[in-house]
Parts: C-alpha cells; sequence; structure tokens
C-alpha cells in the first residue's frame, strides 16, 4: 500500500493517482462536497445520498485510503470530516479549489458558499 498522501505536500505521481481515481466518482464527489459543509456520520450520509450503507462506506474508504476524509468513531456510529490538510489546502486556496500540485479541483459555487458559512 502506498504511503497515505499529504494533500498540503507536492504529491509524486503515484500519490496524485491515486487522489485522481479516489475523485473519479460521482458518489465520491457527492460525499467530499457533503462532508466540506460539515462532519457527518454515515448514517446522515446514507439518508442524504440516498444510497446503501455497505455502498456509502466502501466509498469513504476510498477517500479515507487517499488522505481526503478522515473517520472517527463515537460510539457505534463512525462520523467523517474532511482531512485537516486537505481543509487547509482548501483555505490556502481562498476556498475555491483544492491544488494537488498535479491538478487543481474546483467546486460548486454552492458547496463554495455552504463551506463559507460553516466557517
Amino acid at each position: 500500500m502506498m504511503k497515505r498522501a499529504s494533500i498540503g505536500d507536492i504529491l509524486t505521481t503515484g500519490q496524485c493517482a491515486t487522489v485522481l481515481k479516489a475523485l473519479a466518482d460521482k458518489t465520491r464527489l457527492r460525499l467530499l462536497e457533503s462532508l466540506l459543509v460539515e462532519e457527518k456520520c454515515v448514517t446522515e450520509l446514507v439518508r442524504e445520498l440516498r444510497c446503501p450503507q455497505p455502498h456509502i462506506s466502501h466509498h469513504l474508504r476510498i477517500l479515507r485510503d487517499a488522505g481526503l476524509v478522515e473517520g472517527l468513531r463515537e460510539g457505534k456510529q463512525v462520523c467523517y470530516r474532511i482531512d485537516p490538510t486537505v481543509k487547509r489546502a482548501l483555505a490556502n486556496r481562498q476556498g475555491q479549489a483544492l491544488n494537488f500540485g498535479c491538478c487543481e479541483v474546483r467546486f460548486p459555487e454552492t458547496v463554495l458558499t455552504a463551506v463559507t458559512h460553516a466557517r
């Protein structure tokens, strides 16, 4: 398994490929957008995205392995949030985009507005 990427650093081509693969899915992008607004538990994400729990957990694991989100156990629940390094990288771009060194990902204005209000 590849060393987990730190988004604040320049990514190697292998790390960049891992991040891009993680982002190359509609469900994972929706999860990331939702978590940009606020931390949420798996059950909340299941309700919000209207997908089965195993499906959501699978995609969260991929995002976690890519270093984009982190999971925090709260009793029987696991809640997820954007990895703090990713949050800082977003803040460094004035909340407009995530710069991975190899590429930049911009989010819809509606998501960015929600992120700004959540701070």
